[in-house]
């Protein structure tokens, strides 16, 4: 395998993880009705966990080179919880109920 071989693999295996990602925005933004910021904030965090660019490289950690995609990941779910949350109280609302 010579590097145009793993580098195409790269680029595809990046291409469904983004396809992948992107389905489950649409499938959230459509059950849930989430906001536009909270859209937006999603499509940073696929952004960010997509690219090669990071805070913590997994190229020289390993995998403790994840933590920071996951702290991303964690950050705009609870972010887009609270959203959902404060719709749904100045909806009046139960903010238990589904």
């Amino acid at each position: 395998m010579d590097l145009s071989d793993f580098f195409l693999v790269v680029v595809i295996t990046l291409g469904v993880l983004v396809l992948i990602g992107a389905a489950i925005i649409g499938f959230v933004m459509w059950r849930y009705r989430v906001p536009a910021r909270g859209v937006v904030a999603m499509f940073g965090a696929l952004a960010y966990v997509a690219t090669p660019i990071d805070l913590v490289p997994e190229a020289v950690l390993g995998p403790l080179g994840l933590v920071d995609d996951a702290g991303v990941v964690t950050a705009v779910a609870v972010f887009v919880y609270r959203l959902l949350r404060v719709r749904r109280l100045l909806r009046g609302r139960n903010p238990q109920e589904s």
